[in-house]
């Protein structure tokens, strides 16, 4: 795969800029319906981009994945990184460092297959774009996978969820899902007595990292189906941005 350095002249580029501080997104929130032209980049939130970066510096919009029309609620809309980026026992996936060149986040609303206007969203994914110089993105997987072996399980809404990893073969360079697992509750609060579940995936495609995290509608399991679409469309689509 090769890597791209010079930047990309077209409407659905961004630059970098500083991330935002808020927290993560609470499943089921409802996101605007107004569709980007461009998503909007933020520097990792626990380091600095290198001052002489080599590698690329802008993110376009046609670099991130986009769901059939059949499956999605609403369009996909712009999202600052801290945001997307998911949260378990502590900032697992947000430890791209200076070697971070730029980063980028677009969320979107998914239904199910042949639903209508009137269903409610079956959940939604974030993508996050990380691109770095060197051997960054390499780093990255591996700080992750050591903060994940620490992380088996961790606290979510009040009640303990179980983490498990494992590597997708065959997907970019090198990927992994991981799998959460919590005890079910209804709108009101109550345990249902069933367990939900949703994922995270994480690829690397040469010298750039893209996170998936999929959080189900309300607190329910999202689709790993989904995700998995999301995963390999993700990656092609980055694959081919780096030409």
């Amino acid at each position: 795969m090769r890597r791209v350095l010079a930047l990309i002249p077209l409407l659905g580029t961004i630059t970098v800029a500083a991330a935002c501080t808020s927290t993560e997104d609470k499943p089921g929130s409802t996101p605007s319906t107004a569709a980007p032209t461009s998503a909007s980049a933020a520097v990792d939130p626990t380091g600095q981009p290198s001052p002489s970066a080599s590698g690329p510096t802008t993110i376009p919009t046609s670099a991130f994945f986009e769901l059939p029309a059949e499956l999605r609620k609403s369009p996909r809309r712009t999202l600052s990184v801290e945001d997307a980026l998911p949260k378990l026992c502590a900032n697992e996936f947000g430890t791209g460092g200076r070697q971070v060149t730029a980063s980028a986040a677009m969320t979107v609303m998914y239904q199910s297959a042949g639903a209508t206007a009137a269903d409610v969203a079956q959940g939604t994914i974030h993508q996050t774009i990380f691109t770095f110089e060197g051997d960054g993105a390499t780093a990255y997987m591996t700080r992750l996978r050591t903060a994940l072996d620490a992380c088996p399980t961790y606290q979510q809404f009040g009640n303990r969820a179980t983490v498990k990893s494992k590597a997708v073969p065959g997907v970019g360079d090198e990927a992994l899902l991981l799998t959460r697992t919590w005890p079910e509750t209804s709108l009101n609060g109550e345990h249902t007595g069933r367990e939900a579940t949703s994922q995270i995936a994480v690829a690397r495609v040469d010298t750039v990292v893209t996170v998936f995290d999929d959080q189900g509608w309300e607190g329910t399991s999202g689709n790993p189906a989904v995700v998995d679409r999301a995963l390999r469309e993700g990656v092609r689509t980055i694959d081919a941005w780096q030409g």
